[in-house]
């Protein structure tokens, strides 16, 4: 049976024909709650960052696919066994969740206490049980809040190639049969562990290159602290000395830009070229540094784009573009550093419902695009919600389903959206926070949007001074979502030709 985004998505066909009802299980599926084990390490900072931003396979039938975010819920157990290395994790933990908009509960449990207390007295056996114990019980709190059952709500811990590589070779060790040796399971009732095919350095390597720095913490400062016990004393007394000398470079660099700037208006620059290239390569770096976030304050500058505008100087003519949005020219004996202004899109209008608003792209290489709107009557008897969480996955949020009469659109008479480009102080309730409102700005930044590239973002308004009812590919309006009364579904679609 195809799925209702199938068949519903944007662009096809049979808009009068009823939708097709999924089954109660794919609703669990779509919607039961999926609790993250994040301990702070890199395979579990790995492991939160990947649900957040990329296909995983979870176990339920659909192979690797997005997780909405509104299923994810990370759950940090503090054992309270290394004072304040441990507090530090779960302000990671908790920082990190935050930063992909994800819930975080932290349950702090002393796991000491528990072991001396247990026979054996193994403190990483009753940290284990804690940690499983209190992700089961989230697990069921969550799946009561949400109405779904307990046996759809999933459990996923950060196990890697090699933690089941070497629980292989333990059993064989110590000797066991083919259940030993099938070391650790994919999947066991609710708890998964998606991340077995990949091993740990595989892991450490997405997060140098997302950033993170949980693999400083747990990789590397272990191993340099085995070496040298005062590693952190030094390295802190290190920071301290560079710390001065790079208040002393700075000063000294705003002094001599200062010094030969020649012309300044909004958005552009001019140094005396000739003079830059007279001054020390270190002062030079950072006039050039500084020169060019004063122009674009959101530049994410690189050694190679200081080098490239340090050339021209050198070689007095010239000009390239920096990517992040600075044109930079030497003549005259002037470098000249100007930022290039985006620009919008020509598309500010009328959206009819139903209808097509061509969109354009003034970017070269890019293909034209339109947003289209189109009413679709609810089918009887149907998970409402449902559908429209799984048409908007199935379409990555290029098409959204949200209730016509919300959005200010009648059912038999249709009506029309404003679509135009982001304004400053623009504010939307996302899809899926309950209410609490955001900056259509922060929206954008948290999408990875280039700064660039965020006034080419189409928002659906209900007016040219009404509320954001969607910005396209991005995020729908909570108080535009459906409903069980919804009684028509509007859906919106953001289309490249």
């Amino acid at each position: 049976m195809p799925s209702v985004a199938r068949r519903y998505g944007p662009g096809g066909t049979g808009s009068t024909a009823p939708f097709e009802r999924p089954s109660r299980a794919t609703d669990d599926a779509l919607l039961a709650p999926v609790v993250l084990m994040v301990s702070g390490g890199a395979d579990s900072t790995a492991l939160l960052v990947l649900a957040a931003t990329s296909a995983l396979d979870i176990e339920d039938g659909r192979g690797r696919a997005r997780i909405a975010r509104e299923r994810l819920h990370v759950l940090h157990v503090n054992h309270r066994l290394r004072g304040i290395d441990a507090d530090e994790d779960e302000e990671f933990v908790r920082d990190l969740a935050a930063r992909y908009g994800i819930p975080c509960t932290i349950r702090r449990v002393d796991v000491a206490a528990l072991a001396a207390a247990s026979p054996g007295g193994n403190v990483e056996n009753a940290g284990r049980e804690v940690r499983y114990s209190e992700a089961t019980r989230l697990a069921n709190e969550l799946s009561a809040q949400l109405g779904t059952p307990r046996s759809a709500a999933r459990i996923l811990t950060a196990h890697t190639a090699n933690d089941r590589a070497e629980t292989f070779v333990m059993n064989a060790i110590r000797g066991t049969g083919a259940s030993g040796l099938s070391s650790i399971p994919r999947r066991r009732n609710r708890v998964v562990r998606p991340l077995l095919d990949r091993t740990h350095d595989e892991l450490c390597e997405f997060l140098r290159m997302r950033g993170i720095v949980a693999y400083v913490r747990h990789e590397v400062m272990p191993v340099l602290e085995r070496r040298n016990p005062r590693v952190v004393a030094s390295l802190s007394t290190t920071c301290d000395i560079l710390s001065d000398e790079d208040a002393y470079l700075t000063a000294v660099a705003a002094r001599t830009l200062r010094d030969l700037t020649r012309r300044m208006g909004e958005g552009a620059l001019a140094l005396d070229a000739a003079r830059l290239s007279a001054c020390e390569v270190a002062i030079a770096r950072r006039v050039a540094r500084a020169a060019i976030l004063e122009v674009c304050p959101n530049a994410r500058l690189e050694a190679r784009h200081i080098a490239q505008v340090l050339s021209l100087v050198a070689a007095g003519t010239g000009s390239a573009s920096i990517p992040m949005g600075v044109d930079a020219r030497v003549e005259y004996g002037l470098l000249f550093l100007r930022a290039r202004a985006p620009k919008a899109h020509d598309f500010a209008g009328w959206l009819e419902v139903p209808g097509e608003l061509p969109l354009g792209d003034p970017r070269p290489g890019r293909a034209p695009a339109h947003l289209s709107a189109r009413l679709l009557p609810a089918p009887d008897g149907a998970d409402i919600p449902a559908l429209a969480l799984s048409h908007g996955r199935e379409w990555a949020g290029t098409s959204v389903l949200l209730d016509a009469s919300a959005c200010g659109i009648d059912a038999n008479l249709g009506g029309r959206l404003w679509v135009d480009s982001p304004h400053p102080g623009d504010v939307l309730c996302p899809l899926g926070m309950h209410g609490q409102s955001k900056k259509v700005s922060d929206l954008l930044n948290e999408a990875r949007i280039p700064a660039a590239e965020r006034p080419l973002v189409p928002v659906v308004r209900t007016s040219p001074t009404g509320p954001v009812v969607w910005v396209a590919g991005i995020r729908a309006d909570e108080r535009a979502r459906c409903t069980p009364r919804t009684s028509h579904l509007l859906e919106l679609s953001l289309r490249t030709a």
